[in-house]
């Protein structure tokens, strides 16, 4: 029996272990694009927001602002605390505006998600 629980105990290090040492790993980016919110940037196939006063309202409505780099990748703004606590309040002064992110990108199956250490508002091309 505890031969068992010995290796069942083994096993569940090795499994804590290997996820553990999976976890995605971040690296420091600098990101330039849009703040607009998650669903017109998915649904609408927008290059930009269609104003500041849309991006706004459906910010404060609940939709999720993201970042839409000009070459159409979306950044996730995401917290490194824990709790997680969301960004909208962070990004509001920034909706509908072009910006200049740095901070620590994760990459996952395709989706980019950032911690943002840094932004700035740049002028409108």
């Amino acid at each position: 029996m505890r031969k068992i629980l010995f290796v069942a105990g083994l096993c569940n290090l090795l499994l804590c272990s290997a996820t553990l040492l999976a976890a995605e790993k971040s690296v420091q980016k600098t990101v330039t694009g849009w703040v607009l919110d998650s669903s017109c940037a998915f649904t609408k196939g927008l290059k930009e927001p269609i104003s500041r006063d849309c991006a706004l309202s459906c910010a404060k409505a609940g939709s999720a602002l993201v970042i839409l780099q000009d070459d159409g990748s979306i950044y996730w703004p995401i917290s490194d605390r824990m709790p997680a606590v969301g960004q909208n309040e962070r990004l509001l002064p920034f909706a509908g505006k072009r910006v200049t992110v740095s901070g620590k990108v994760y990459t996952r199956s395709g989706s980019h998600a950032l911690v943002i250490e840094k932004i700035e508002e740049l002028a409108a091309k």
